[in-house]
């Protein structure tokens, strides 16, 4: 019960997270929130940790390093596949695949077993990813091999990120998700130093790295992303979103990330890694809901079914 309320719970707060970052990602280049997200959200679990702890081993330390690259991995092939396109296909593909995979990880490899209704739920749970994926509007049209692959690489990604936090050990406390952080913000700041170093030699000025460029999609440490809402918002919002303004979007999203993170770590802890990963992908659902209020979005009919099957899987999760 615990785990499934605080998975759902964890999802919501991703999504809430992914709304920020497309915010962001308006006025600021990708990888520059990407970059401030990590660093944001290291920031806040080292002053968590004193207050949490955990034990520093090598083992839950190279675990974390490894989820760190996972994340990154996840934003790569994100970045490359929604390029290609379509997103109404490649969005809802990414997600189910961050599910399933951890899911059958955990189903096969740790051994897990759940009840009728524990099976069901997930997959209640996997129609419900599809569901709140969606985008409303967006064309649809035939995917290219290689997007789909690119995409189905992001959730195996995302998924191995959940499968390698699993790993650590419960007296590890929140060290994992700090070596995470941290591994994220090494990687992102290297690149961003690379980039604004091609920009000098191009006889561009380095800042010039933080302007908005190409596909504007803001994706978190964890390889998540708000793929609606950074390309589609309304003119209101991007006539009056300052760099300042996306700089403290940023920072707040890397935040709210880590909680997310925290809130991810506890569900793992306290029960089954597929049932955890199967609540975690529906992290569409709290980036839907944020914009319906802060935007005064309508929520799609379908999107609304998605939810309530959301909400059903939870409650077939928790009970099973």
């Amino acid at each position: 019960m615990l785990s499934a309320v605080l998975a759902l719970v964890g999802a919501l707060i991703y999504g809430s997270a992914d709304f920020l970052g497309g915010l962001a990602a308006k006025r600021l280049r990708s990888i520059i929130v990407t970059s401030v997200a990590a660093a944001s959200g290291f920031v806040l679990l080292a002053c968590l940790y004193p207050f949490i702890g955990g034990a520093w081993s090598a083992t839950d330390v190279a675990w974390g390093a490894l989820s760190g690259l996972f994340g990154v991995g996840a934003i790569v092939l994100l970045y490359a596949c929604l390029a290609i396109g379509p997103m109404s296909i490649l969005s809802p593909l990414t997600a189910v695949v961050s599910a399933i995979a951890p899911m059958l990880w955990g189903l096969t490899v740790n051994g897990e077993t759940l009840s009728g209704l524990g099976y069901a739920g997930l997959a209640v749970a996997l129609v419900a990813v599809v569901l709140v994926g969606f985008i409303p509007g967006e064309k649809v049209v035939r995917p290219r091999t290689s997007g789909l692959v690119m995409a189905v690489g992001a959730g195996i990604c995302i998924g191995g990120f959940l499968i390698v936090i699993d790993q650590t050990s419960a007296q590890s406390g929140l060290v994992p998700l700090v070596v995470n952080r941290a591994t994220s913000t090494v990687i992102t700041a290297a690149v961003i130093a690379v980039l604004a170093g091609v920009a000098v030699r191009r006889g561009q000025a380095a800042a010039s790295v933080l302007e908005v460029s190409g596909n504007g999609v803001g994706a978190m440490p964890s390889g998540h992303a708000d793929l609606e809402h950074a390309q589609h918002l309304p003119t209101t919002i991007t006539s009056t979103l300052t760099r300042s303004r996306a700089w403290w979007l940023a920072i707040t999203c890397g935040a709210v990330d880590a909680i997310a993170n925290v809130a991810l770590l506890l569900a793992l802890r306290a029960g089954e890694l597929s049932i955890v990963s199967a609540l975690t992908a529906l992290y569409p659902a709290g980036t839907i809901l944020l914009a319906a209020i802060v935007l005064r979005e309508r929520i799609a009919a379908v999107q609304w079914v998605g939810l309530a099957l959301a909400v059903a899987a939870g409650v077939m999760l928790a009970v099973g």
